[in-house]
């Protein structure tokens, strides 16, 4: 496949979209494609749309792509429900409840792949395998820098951004944009940690794909590739399951842009 061909991939419809009934809220969903079940979970402030609107077209030649809107974004309502890990990966399996999947590979990107990581840990009978897109499942995965950023995030700094723009183009209540991020920014000021002992037991293949400046602390990387099983002498003994891709000279938000290297990828591990 050329790479101009995904570059120009034409935006398709989805087959069905709407709300699933989940843990005292509802949560929006997109199906696209049909076959193996694959669940793309977003970036904070972003829609499906923003996220993976490029990929998806990919994916649902040969897969059934579900993406999800978390709590508060797009088209999925604000509420007043305390943001948490646990919750958002909860109300990932009630949307694969209410679609009759048993189980799916799950995809996340940045703080989708942290709800990802929730969701191998605490419904690990539901996932399939799991791909993590620069993403962290404790605060010190991130370079200090980045912890520092989100100490001093502030509403006003998204004014009249793309990610408002996306948002007022199709959340059901506008009014609720500066309410939803002064909840996401509470979060992400909160020092996390979902367990070295529970990345150690997840038995689900995961690939993780970083870019090589997109703020992850890549000795922890490391070490999070060994809690995997990987990190060895494939030479000497059988080659882990779980893989790691470094994706030189990419930041954050460029590496999610990479339509064609991530879909190689995803290709690649998901057969």
């Amino acid at each position: 496949m050329s790479v101009a061909s995904i570059s120009n991939a034409q935006q398709i419809k989805p087959n069905d979209s709407g709300y699933a009934p989940a843990n005292g809220t509802t949560v929006y969903y997109e199906v696209y494609g049909s076959g193996k079940p694959i669940v793309l979970l977003h970036g904070a402030y972003y829609t499906i749309g923003m996220n993976w609107g490029q990929l998806i077209p990919e994916l649902a030649k040969t897969r059934k792509v579900i993406a999800i809107e978390l709590q508060g974004h797009g088209h999925t309502p604000f509420s007043d429900r305390k943001l948490s890990r646990a919750t958002l990966a909860s109300d990932v399996e009630k949307v694969m409840d209410y679609l009759k999947i048993d189980s799916a590979d799950i995809a996340g990107y940045s703080f989708g792949g942290q709800i990802a990581y929730q969701f191998a840990i605490q419904s690990p009978k539901r996932l399939k395998q799991l791909v993590i897109i620069s993403s962290v499942y404790k605060s010190e995965g991130w370079i200090p820098e980045i912890a520092g950023v989100f100490k001093k995030m502030k509403p006003e700094f998204f004014a009249n951004s793309p990610l408002q723009t996306a948002y007022d183009a199709v959340a059901p209540d506008k009014t609720k944009w500066n309410q939803f991020l002064e909840q996401m920014i509470a979060m992400a000021g909160e020092p996390f940690n979902l367990g070295d002992d529970n990345i150690a037991k997840i038995t689900a293949p995961v690939l993780i794909i970083s870019g090589d400046n997109d703020g992850m602390d890549k000795i922890e990387l490391a070490k999070t590739y060994q809690l995997l099983g990987g990190g060895v002498a494939a030479d000497m003994q059988p080659m882990p399951k779980s893989q790691l891709a470094i994706i030189p000279h990419q930041s954050h938000v460029s590496l999610m842009k990479q339509t064609k290297i991530i879909f190689d990828y995803l290709e690649s591990f998901l057969q």
